[in-house]
């Protein structure tokens, strides 16, 4: 007989409670720390959109030079996130998670310093080498915590890191590249890139004794938790990934690793656009002061913060993932489709960017939650860093893009209806290609 079970059996109603009580406090122990890791990690590699603002006339790089250097983090970022992911399920999570924020910290400390393109282009490619991993990463560690129906809460918390970063970057590198400009003979962007990349350091050296690998490891559970915890992930095809290349080309002969491989591309274009084009989104709706752009741009990543969480908690709670992912990309292409109506109320523009935020940050953990039950627990590491590095070469794909259409049109309304016909893609094939009986 199990520890569990052993004695008097526990009433089912106690049970749940027992449960509650556990992941409430493995939440508390490990998700919090990861937290602020991911906030930082995102907000080091999104700054460079508040950076344009000045870092282009600082330099003398042309568009083109700057579109460019932050599309080629995602040229690094793709190369490296599958090998990343197999080195954390080699090597371990505490190792893994040390390596990378120690590394990209550095790198983007380093980003202060850049005087030409090469360096430019040299600095973005390494940040995202090293920062590859992190994100897949921590899809795989939480598989390790949570059982699937309490995933999309969880993963809900590390998306609203990304619309917290984006607050964080509005409230602190406006306020940095204004007023800590001329400090030391140094721009304003070069004090922003050295005050957000430090933090990052530091959470690397903490991160080196306060992470564990696995819930054998954590010396902060009982063993009757650990128990009560392995019963609930078992069935859950394996809570251990291998790292060898003939798991990576099994993965690869899993179908449904390419439906999700999309969607998340598609997904990427849409969230990806409005991190980096938000700040001069909200310039187009006649708003000039660096500062002021900065400030605005913390109400849509404040707003789009807290619905995601709402959404996803709603989708645990009711264990539906379809039609909850379908709405989100709908609606979300709506909202930016009608971007383009150049209303002429700011709040009204300002409210429609807000509900596109809302929309596209929560289909992300409604995603997330689901393809580790479709994939065999010894394929998981690479199948979710395969999927990852495909949807994030959005990164590469998408600034290009529309980047083009805005210079040979004038506007970007034409990249926001592309962006949003992907959207609906995304949203029908979920609907369509993936079954409903695993992950809900």
């Amino acid at each position: 007989m199990s520890q569990l079970h052993a004695g008097t059996a526990t009433p089912p109603l106690a049970l749940a409670h027992e449960e509650d009580a556990l992941h409430q406090k493995i939440w508390l122990r490990i998700v919090p720390f990861l937290f602020a890791c991911y906030v930082i990690s995102f907000l080091d590699r999104v700054n460079i959109g508040f950076a344009q603002l000045q870092m282009k006339q600082d330099l003398g790089f042309s568009d083109a030079m700057y579109g460019l250097g932050a599309a080629v983090f995602y040229v690094g970022y793709v190369l490296c996130e599958v090998p990343s992911n197999m080195l954390l399920a080699r090597f371990g999570a505490r190792r893994t998670f040390t390596r990378i924020m120690l590394l990209w910290g550095a790198v983007s400390v380093g980003m202060a310093f850049v005087s030409t393109p090469a360096q430019f282009y040299t600095l973005r490619f390494l940040l995202g080498v090293f920062e590859a991993g992190f994100f897949p990463g921590i899809v795989l560690y939480m598989t390790y915590w949570f059982p699937a129906h309490r995933r999309a809460a969880v993963m809900a918390i590390f998306f609203a890191g990304v619309a917290i970063a984006g607050v964080l970057g509005g409230l602190v590198s406006g306020w940095i590249m204004r007023d800590m400009a001329g400090v030391m003979g140094l721009f304003g962007w070069q004090w922003m890139f050295a005050i957000e990349g430090a933090p990052a350091v530091l959470l690397g050296l903490i991160a080196a004794w306060y992470l564990v690998d696995s819930p054998a490891d954590a010396k902060w559970l009982t063993a009757r938790e650990k128990a009560l915890l392995a019963r609930q992930l078992e069935g859950e095809q394996g809570s251990h990934a291998a790292h060898t290349l003939g798991a990576l080309r099994e993965a690869l002969r899993n179908p449904r690793l390419y439906v999700f491989a999309f969607i998340y591309f598609a997904l990427t274009c849409g969230s990806l656009t409005l991190n980096f084009w938000m700040p001069l989104m909200i310039r187009d709706f006649g708003i000039t002061d660096v500062v002021s752009i900065s400030l605005y741009s913390v109400i849509p990543n404040a707003v789009g913060a807290v619905g995601l969480i709402l959404i996803a908690r709603h989708s645990d709670r009711t264990g539906e993932r379809h039609k909850h992912f379908l709405l989100c990309c709908c609606g979300g292409a709506l909202a930016l489709a009608l971007l383009t109506l150049r209303l002429p109320h700011f709040g009204a523009m300002l409210a429609i960017l807000s509900v596109a935020a809302v929309l596209i940050f929560a289909a992300l953990p409604i995603f997330w939650s689901l393809p580790r039950s479709y994939l065999p627990g010894h394929t998981a590491a690479t199948g979710l860093a395969f999927i990852s590095s495909v949807g994030i070469t959005s990164g590469i794909v998408s600034p290009w893009v529309i980047g083009q259409v805005k210079v040979q049109t004038g506007s970007m309304d034409n990249a926001l209806y592309l962006l949003a016909g992907l959207l609906v893609a995304a949203g029908i094939v979920m609907w369509t290609a993936v079954p409903r009986d695993a992950g809900q």
